[in-house]
């Protein structure tokens, strides 16, 4: 964080001080809430939730290093009391971006937004000192931790926002006024608590709506929802996509052999060639939505599509992808999913596994609401059009809905499987791989799926024979 003394934070969130023999200490490292992330000069913040209460840490924290801790009680070392923390925070992380030299970029969408922050931040930093969010904090209270890292030296802040209900990006860009805004797409992550994708994209254009007249909204010309947010902003506008009117566009769109993307990038000044290090066709949206952005804020097309080709995956668990020794292939995406990201996996599995056995490991999409079992039996059915191998369907109600899904799109058989649970998946797996498959594993986080991939890589010893261990 650029440096501020505990007198002037305290100014900043209306906050009293205690236990503070001298107001004149500066605050030079990280803001935090984590205890074990504490550093000297850091600010620690005190929040109270269901297992634990940051309170309880404080004296840890100064002895750790902690100039303060930003708290809602006393706490008997130096700290800044506020009524309400988390508006502490976002006040704190206002006054620090209006300080700010930077250029502020924020991006939404239903699908995409991690993968396509972490390329467009990849991108930026080859121009100049780029702060970004790390992995998916994107709320109320990852967004101004991330705002907060920023530095003097900091020219692009890039920051992902999430909205779980109408208001809630308008809320993040209070905190954080963007002259960028990025809508990637409208999609149906999270529609059984929004209610429809009109919905969602009402609470996604509150991006645009708070953008400044000088400032640029970059929308996805593909995306039908998206593309009508113009009329929702007074910035001027970019589009991006593969329609013939996107102001930056992709051309000869082909996936690799190995399942990774390639195309001609086109923008206003011209067009350069690209080749994704990432998996799957879906991810051209992202690498153009970034490059509309950086070119934007004055990058060439050549160093633009040279920083794509060159990007790779920043966040765990999207779309990682793991050689074993034996030739098997792990695909790891069990961070999130939703009928979309379901559908690009799929799909770019099949295009890594061409010639190989494919496995797909899936299990429940959360917060679909009325829509789940339509969607969980469309998964399971575009699988067997696909010609996936194997679908493995783990999980309670709507894994067996995945199975029937791909049980009634053909006689599949003994292709199609449900399992209990992910110890279940892995003992099948261990029993039934064979050197050379390609296994995608993929649920919403809450399903924890991800142990399903670490367990296959944990495996990945072999035998003298070439033998899968453990069999």
């Amino acid at each position: 964080m650029i440096a501020l003394s505990l007198a002037e934070i305290a100014s900043v969130v209306g906050g009293q001080t205690y236990d503070i023999p001298d107001p004149a200490v500066q605050v030079t490292g990280p803001v935090v809430r984590d205890s074990r992330e504490v550093e000297p000069g850091s600010l620690f913040v005190a929040f109270v939730g269901e297992r634990a209460d940051g309170h309880d840490y404080a004296a840890d924290v100064v002895a750790a290093g902690a100039a303060a801790v930003l708290a809602s009680r006393p706490v008997g070392v130096p700290a800044i009391v506020v009524d309400d923390v988390q508006a502490a925070l976002g006040a704190l992380a206002r006054h620090v971006v209006e300080r700010l030299g930077a250029t502020l970029v924020a991006l939404t969408g239903s699908v995409g937004k991690t993968s396509s922050k972490d390329l467009l931040a990849q991108v930026l930093r080859r121009k100049a000192p780029t702060v970004f969010t790390p992995g998916s904090l994107n709320n109320e209270i990852g967004l101004p931790l991330t705002a907060l890292s920023a530095t003097d030296e900091t020219r692009f802040l890039v920051l992902e926002m999430g909205a779980r209900g109408i208001g809630h990006i308008r809320y993040l860009t209070g905190l954080t006024p963007p002259r960028i805004g990025l809508v990637l797409n409208v999609g149906t992550a999270h529609i059984g608590e929004f209610g429809g994708r009109e919905q969602i994209a009402q609470a996604k254009g509150e991006l645009v709506e708070a953008l400044p007249a000088d400032g640029a909204a970059v929308l996805n010309a593909d995306d039908p929802l998206v593309r009508a947010m113009a009329s929702r902003t007074k910035a001027r506008v970019i589009l991006f996509g593969e329609a013939e009117d996107a102001d930056v566009r992709a051309e000869n769109v082909r996936l690799m052999e190995n399942g990774q993307p390639a195309f001609t990038l086109h923008t206003p000044s011209g067009c350069s060639d690209v080749t994704l290090r990432l998996y799957g066709e879906h991810h051209v949206s992202n690498a153009l939505a970034a490059a509309a952005v950086a070119h934007e804020l004055g990058m060439s097309v050549d160093e633009i599509a040279l920083a794509l080709s060159e990007a790779g995956t920043l966040s765990r668990w999207r779309m990682e992808v793991t050689e074993r020794p034996d030739g098997v292939t792990v695909v790891n995406d069990a961070y999130n999913a939703n009928p979309e990201s379901m559908r690009a996996a799929l799909r770019a599995l099949v295009a890594m596994g061409k010639g190989r056995r494919t496995w797909a490991v899936l299990g429940q999409m959360a917060e679909l609401g009325d829509d789940s079992l339509t969607e969980h039996d469309a998964v399971g059915r575009l699988a067997v059009r696909l010609n996936v191998s194997k679908l493995v369907a783990v999980g309670g109600r709507e894994a067996s809905w995945l199975q029937l899904g791909a049980y009634n799109e053909g006689s599949w058989g003994e292709e199609s499987v449900h399992v209990s649970d992910a110890q279940a998946a892995i003992d099948l797996l261990r029993s039934e791989l064979r050197a050379g498959d390609v296994v995608l594993v993929k649920a919403s986080r809450s399903v924890g799926l991800e142990r399903v991939a670490t367990a296959l890589l944990d495996d990945a010893a072999v035998s003298s024979e070439g033998q899968v261990s453990g069999r």
